[in-house]
């Protein structure tokens, strides 16, 4: 797929039976994170995407196929936007949760449209089809009503970074990356908010 321009990008809201491929595309997104999440809820022999993908056939819930949009070439899914609006849990209790995510979770900007995950496969990249998925996050932020969108980025992820500074993201806080051999990167993970 080398002739893949973002005019020949289709952009559709994703279904239930999606829920295979977003998980798939989520994990590329996620840097070993949805791994430690879907670790726990596998069942029997089935496999980290399996499990993921049980979670995003559900419906009624934030990491759900009813808050991704995927991006489309010749009939083949090659991008995932997913995203949500982040209210303040005032019963959130961080300490029952697992380490390894608790600093993400520290990060989450309340009141604001979060973008839990955005990717695309190898071939997709530098055509400027992440650009669009962003710009599609904005749009649905501001007609559900949010001044702001926020996403968590890992500072190693120096591309990542750079293309959201770029669309006006600003790095607002941060946290140690805690080590597990799920994870794939060190140093900080950064909570990048950008006002609209």
């Amino acid at each position: 797929m080398t002739d893949m321009s973002v005019t020949q990008i289709l952009f559709r809201d994703a279904e239930k039976t999606d829920a295979k491929a977003i998980a798939a595309l989520y994990r590329l997104a996620a840097g070993g994170v949805a791994d430690v999440v879907w670790e726990a809820f596998r069942e029997g022999d089935e496999d980290v995407v399996e499990a993921g993908a049980r979670r995003y056939a559900r419906d009624g819930e934030d990491f759900s196929y009813q808050n991704c949009a995927l991006a489309e070439a010749r009939g083949r899914t090659v991008g995932l936007l997913h995203a949500f609006p982040m209210h303040a849990d005032p019963d959130f209790d961080p300490s029952d949760m697992d380490p390894v995510l608790r600093p993400y979770a520290d990060l989450e900007e309340p009141d604001s449209y979060y973008i839990a995950g955005i990717a695309l496969r190898p071939e997709a990249r530098g055509r400027g089809i992440g650009t669009k998925m962003l710009r599609l996050a904005e749009l649905r932020a501001l007609t559900r009503g949010f001044s702001k969108l926020s996403l968590i980025a890992f500072e190693e992820n120096k591309k990542a970074v750079r293309l959201y500074e770029r669309l006006g993201y600003r790095t607002t806080d941060s946290r140690d990356v805690v080590p597990h051999p799920f994870v794939e990167y060190d140093g900080r993970a950064l909570l990048m908010v950008k006002a609209l």
